[in-house]
């Protein structure tokens, strides 16, 4: 288990993981937050966790969000969420947008179970692997998140470059316009 120092930011992911996990709602933080565990430090003013859950738990998760102090931010949210699968909040303190991202595929659900446990003070925060990271950043493929993978990869020389790539065929093979996926992954290794 990795243990880091707690500031605002932190604070609001313990707050979240704690409401989540009571709730009984699998998740794993993604997105820049895990780049700076991983990688090198950036500015980013947003936490994204995916749900390992269907949209059909929405009234739920909208439920626990105002609960713990986020504001939904579009209006119409649950049209929003049905064509998007991302409920966007922003936490009314801190102003930090949260995006839960509604995801049960047979891929995020493992994500979510190779998760690895991040110690804030006496809380836990699960956040994706390695690797998962990676794979999100690359299928991504905005400049932005292929130089986040190379600072991960410079920073990290031990990780499961198999895992990655057989995931990484597995979307060539099933996602339009993402041909060159583990060629990129390769690109960003050499």
């Amino acid at each position: 288990m990795i243990s880091i120092t707690s500031n605002g930011v932190e604070q609001l992911l313990v707050k979240v993981s704690k409401a989540l996990e009571q709730a009984g709602i699998p998740y794993m933080v993604i997105g820049g937050q895990a780049v700076l565990l991983y990688g090198t430090p950036r500015l980013t003013r947003d936490i994204d966790i995916t749900l390992g859950i269907n949209i059909d738990r929405l009234p739920q998760v909208s439920a626990l969000a105002r609960e713990f102090h986020l504001r939904i931010i579009p209006p119409n949210y649950r049209e929003f969420v049905a064509q998007t699968m991302v409920l966007p909040l922003e936490d009314r303190k801190s102003k930090f947008r949260v995006d839960f991202i509604f995801s049960f595929t047979p891929y995020e659900t493992q994500a979510i179970r190779r998760a690895r446990k991040v110690k804030f003070g006496r809380a836990v925060v699960r956040f994706a692997s390695l690797e998962d990271i990676i794979i999100h950043k690359i299928f991504s493929g905005r400049s932005k998140d292929i130089e986040d993978v190379k600072s991960i990869i410079l920073k990290n020389h031990d990780f499961d470059r198999r895992y990655i790539t057989r995931w990484l065929k597995e979307f060539e093979s099933t996602a339009e316009g993402k041909p060159d996926l583990v060629r990129i992954f390769r690109d960003c290794i050499s």
